[in-house]
């Protein structure tokens, strides 16, 4: 499991890494528009440059995924971005939403291996820092 998991951190760095550095500075070419409230909800985010916080986000998370640094905060921050993307799918435009299954696996197998680090998140009356 540690192979694989070190295989899907890999993956999902190289795969969040390219498309953020894609986003901030184009080089390949862009698809077209979706049609309908797909189309309409990309108009508002690129318009508002909504989307240059994510690309950076997604640059950020994939560098520390690559990096084998910082990997619970990576995780954290795609986890947003990973949703978002299977919403967006799920929602608004049912097509192309294979890529974004693809990283949510590639996320969860990564996650089992960090897991630790996550269960204080998951008590339900955790223990405040003293003063």
């Amino acid at each position: 499991m540690r192979i694989t998991s070190t295989i899907s951190r890999y993956l999902l760095g190289l795969f969040f890494s390219f498309f953020g550095i894609n986003g901030l500075f184009p080089f390949l070419s862009a698809p077209p528009l979706p049609s309908g409230l797909a189309g309409q909800f990309h108009v508002a985010l690129a318009d508002s440059h909504y989307f240059l916080y994510v690309y950076a986000l997604q640059l950020l998370a994939g560098l520390l995924l690559l990096a084998g640094r910082f990997v619970p905060l990576a995780l954290t921050l795609l986890a947003a971005i990973i949703t978002n993307i299977l919403l967006f799918h799920l929602t608004m435009e049912p097509r192309g939403i294979g890529p974004g299954l693809v990283v949510a696996v590639l996320w969860v197998v990564t996650f089992v291996r960090y897991r630790e680090s996550f269960r204080p998140l998951f008590r339900s009356k955790p223990k405040p820092v003293s003063d």
